[in-house]
């Protein structure tokens, strides 16, 4: 989903299904992927953050986008077998105020409280499978302290000083990757690719390990 389909459909944050681009030739023809078509090579490198020695792999992502539900299983079945080389982590965009800022904050939250694990997926199912408005901190509070989540640890987090400073850097790296579509996926820096440029999730992974592949050995 990009910008455009972003304000032509804020109001229709549970809209389901993901429109799927054209598979790329190379690709279907079980070739590897295409600079220009499957990845785009980053013509300045965006901050890493991974320890020395790992391989960062970046999606972005938005929980009231369609495609990101339904791209979310498979790429947490790929991020569980990762090699110990590669780094993966989750960063929410926001192409403007709200309520993009709020689901950042409400990721970085239950991130920071150590509930991924648990609420991560119940959050996009909440959202796109049982059409729950999430848009607002009173609806998103109500709903967290329907699944245990303690009310008063939640918002001290949610509204604290270092959440703004959250918010700030997942601005400022999206800006560096030159995100303008969601889920993307960024690696170490150097590249970016995505369900759109790829055609189906599986085939966006199999580029993101050919990227990862890539830095590794150098190229």
């Amino acid at each position: 989903m990009n910008r455009r389909e972003f304000s032509k459909h804020a109001t229709l944050m549970g809209a389901a299904g993901l429109v799927l681009g054209a598979s790329p030739l190379a690709q279907a023809q079980g070739m590897a992927p295409v600079e220009g078509t499957n990845y785009v090579r980053l013509s300045q490198r965006a901050p890493v953050s991974a320890p020395a020695g790992k391989i960062e792999v970046v999606e972005f992502f938005w929980y009231g986008c369609p495609h990101c539900h339904h791209f979310d299983p498979a790429l947490s079945a790929w991020a569980a077998k990762l090699p110990a080389d590669v780094a993966f982590r989750r960063v929410p965009v926001a192409f403007r105020e709200n309520p993009f800022v709020i689901h950042q904050k409400l990721y970085f939250t239950l991130e920071g409280m150590g509930l991924l694990g648990s609420l991560h997926m119940k959050v996009f199912n909440a959202i796109h499978e049982q059409q729950m408005k999430l848009d607002t901190v009173d609806a998103i509070t109500d709903y967290l302290v329907k699944q245990g989540v303690d009310k008063d640890k939640f918002l001290a987090m949610f509204n604290s000083f270092g959440m703004q400073n959250k918010v700030k850097q997942a601005r400022a790296l999206a800006e560096a990757y030159r995100i303008d579509g969601v889920p993307t996926l960024g690696i170490q820096g150097q590249y970016f690719t995505s369900v759109s440029l790829n055609g189906t999730p599986d085939k966006t992974l199999a580029t993101v390990n050919f990227l990862v592949d890539k830095v590794r050995k150098g190229k």
